[in-house]
């Protein structure tokens, strides 16, 4: 009877547990505010996603169809799912099957308006720029739908920044108009070349979102499905579950290896954090730091690579890049950026005297790796093919490949007996009460129906970019503003990264990274580059800025679903998390005053001098990091006092510069400290 009681109490918490996640979803994930739907209604929503997801794969495979048909059916069907799925305002959907009459018309106008387009190509491109009433009517549905879209599914400020442009593009078209009538002239010339062209809403955002990221996000969700992230939870624990402050590195590697495959700060802010969040809690730290280290952690999972997050497969587009290029240059930095994490989080475990967990309670590394090594193939195939071949192809033959490890993972897991049990529960599994953990055709269904829906938040967004972009480059802003910061900056190109830093981070509170990148990259970027800076590293120093806003105040989503789970103040957890990823803050400075560190060198240069050069800034860097992250915790070998402190950060931040005079003083700098606390130490020991 007390074992009975004991697994409905262990039912009970798990419920408990998925209703708190669920809740902090909703409330800080704009994706997971989805109306309800039951019954047929379900079923008939499933099957669009589904067809949805077949189709994104078959434009890409299958049908060659002309570039701007394939754009805008994907937008116009974005546009629909998200006047589907999504209610004009949070927590309008709690009505289940219900669906108000107006998003009804606001979906069908929308997609009315793309697929107008998509079948009168041809007719529309004989017009030109003076196109008819009728089709700048469309155009204008097409756009404000769009917009609204965007506002569901995304939020406000992404919908204020393109509407600033907006206007500013009518003000432009409008007064540089020759037209008899300069406001209709204005305003047809906006909607041809937001809507009709290749440069708006159909433009380089949407073409990477129709091409690689729909196939990459179908991807991921498959991969969640083989149970990975139990794995990588379970590796992380083996590895550093039983050292000072375990869960708390634990958090840490767990998170970022998860949120490489998720792509989302506040989804795996708060999956993640279901677990580590509170033993971290137990093992001592404050709910503060608890919080903050996994919103740190899971926010950095978007530059870890070979899954870089839907921003840097719109890299490829802007640099020129292939994606294997840009994975392989990100692996130095995303080190970095993790190493400053774990570095913190140990040096908070040292000050506060934290332990780790007893070796009794934790999975042992060999018998992790023995039991699911496997389950690592789709990724490792996926970072091979990526290098070799193209990214959709790399995307669906990894996607196909993660069918096949759950499959082999439910039989070494022991959860179906024979092959003809479950060749029946993969066919049938879906009429009858099989074990849902099982994969089945269901599953995969489910599979793409997941992938599908994440596709229509990041495209929606992609698509609001795209006008942004527009707007950028028909006005001729993006020059002013170049000219503008490139003046204020006077020739000092630190002066320019810190104003970019600034733009990345403001634009970034309230922006998806998606967006964010494409706006930074086609008007910041092009001032780094100006200034004399690596186009690539100039790319990926606002693709690094614009990813850490989800944790910088006062719009700090991933940490404020952080302080969710952990019950601790948002603020003071979004603080901590800054201060905790310091790294990302210090990394883009050193990569972007020299680019060696992404591995790009003269061309003359040897092969002995790439590798000295880069164990050089890589261990500065690393002692940049720590001086810096001692300074922050107050620790180092022992509690530092204030201006020991100091003394210790600036010589961290001394580091950033790649010069040898700047290193040498910051190494003096440290070691100075550290050999004062050494001797103070063993001073005080001989004393006891």
């Amino acid at each position: 009877m007390s074992i009975d009681n004991n697994n409905d109490k262990k039912i009970d918490n798990d419920i408990s547990v998925e209703q708190k996640v669920q809740e902090v979803m909703e409330k800080y994930d704009r994706e997971s505010n989805v109306r309800k739907w039951e019954g047929i209604p379900r079923e008939i929503v499933k099957f669009l996603l589904v067809f949805f997801a077949l189709y994104s794969i078959a434009i890409n495979f299958f049908f060659h169809f002309e570039t701007r048909i394939n754009r805008a059916s994907f937008v116009g069907a974005l546009v629909f799912f998200v006047f589907l799925l999504f209610p004009a305002k949070k927590g309008g959907g709690k009505k289940r099957n219900y669906i108000p009459w107006y998003d009804i018309i606001l979906g069908l106008s929308g997609s009315v308006a793309y697929f107008y387009f998509v079948f009168n190509l041809e007719t529309i491109f004989k017009q030109g720029i003076v196109i008819s009433p009728l089709l700048m009517i469309l155009g204008g549905i097409g756009i404000i739908t769009t917009l609204e879209a965007c506002r569901r599914a995304v939020g406000l400020p992404i919908v204020i920044v393109a509407s600033f442009f907006l206007c500013y593009g009518l003000y432009a078209k409008i007064t540089g108009s020759t037209s008899t009538n300069p406001l209709y002239g204005g305003v047809r010339n906006i909607i041809y070349n937001i809507f009709y062209t290749t440069e708006g809403v159909i433009g380089t955002p949407i073409r990477a979102c129709s091409t690689f990221i729909v196939l990459f996000v179908i991807f991921g969700a498959f991969l969640d499905k083989t149970g990975i992230a139990e794995f990588f939870i379970e590796l992380a624990n083996s590895i550093a579950g039983a050292s000072s402050g375990g869960p708390a590195k634990v958090a840490v590697i767990s998170s970022a290896l998860c949120g490489m495959v998720s792509g989302s700060s506040v989804g795996n802010t708060v999956t993640t954090g279901a677990v580590t969040i509170p033993l971290m809690k137990k093992s001592g730290y404050k709910g503060e730091f608890a919080g903050a280290v996994e919103a740190a952690a899971s926010t950095g999972g978007q530059i870890m690579p070979p899954i870089m997050g839907a921003a840097a497969f719109l890299m490829v587009e802007y640099t020129g890049q292939a994606y294997g290029y840009i994975a392989i240059r990100a692996c130095l930095p995303a080190l970095l950026y993790f190493a400053g994490i774990f570095i913190s989080v140990h040096l908070e475990a040292k000050r506060l005297g934290l332990k780790g967990i007893s070796k009794e309670e934790l999975p042992i590394l060999k018998q992790v790796l023995i039991k699911s090594w496997f389950l690592l193939l789709p990724l490792i195939v996926l970072t091979v093919m990526i290098i070799k071949t193209t990214m959709g192809y790399a995307a669906i033959v990894a996607t196909l490949l993660a069918i096949v490890v759950a499959i082999i993972s439910d039989f070494t897991q022991h959860r179906i007996g024979s092959f003809s049990e479950y060749i029946k529960h993969f066919f049938f599994g879906c009429f009858k009460d099989y074990n849902k953990d099982v994969m089945s055709l269901n599953k995969i269904i489910y599979g793409l129906e997941a992938g599908a829906k994440s596709t229509v938040t990041v495209g929606i967004a992609c698509a609001v970019a795209g006008i942004i972009a527009c707007i950028i480059t028909i006005t001729g802003i993006g020059n002013i503003l170049i000219s503008a910061i490139v003046s204020l900056a006077q020739g000092k190109m630190i002066i320019a990264m810190f104003l970019t830093m600034i733009t990345c981070i403001i634009l970034g509170m309230g922006v998806p990274t998606t967006a964010n990148y494409v706006i930074m990259a086609t008007t910041c970027a092009p001032i780094l580059v100006r200034m004399g800076m690596n186009q690539f590293a100039a790319h990926m120093f606002v693709f690094y800025f614009g990813i850490v806003a989800d944790i910088t105040p006062p719009v700090a989503l991933a940490a404020y679903a952080g302080s969710a789970i952990a019950g601790s103040k948002p603020m003071k957890t979004a603080f901590n998390a800054t201060l905790l990823a310091i790294a990302a803050f210090i990394v883009p400075y050193v990569f972007g005053l020299d680019p060696k560190l992404l591995f790009i060198f003269p061309e003359q240069t040897g092969n002995i001098e790439v590798i000295l050069t880069v164990i050089r800034i890589v261990a500065t860097s690393l002692l940049g990091i720590f001086g810096i992250a001692a300074g922050i915790r107050g620790y180092a070998l022992k509690k530092i006092n204030v201006i020991g402190r100091i003394i210790i950060a600036c010589g961290g931040l001394l580091l950033i510069d790649p010069g040898s005079i700047t290193d040498i003083v910051g190494i003096v700098l440290i070691f100075s400290v550290l050999g004062f606390e050494l001797i103070e130490k063993k001073f005080m020991k001989k004393n006891i």
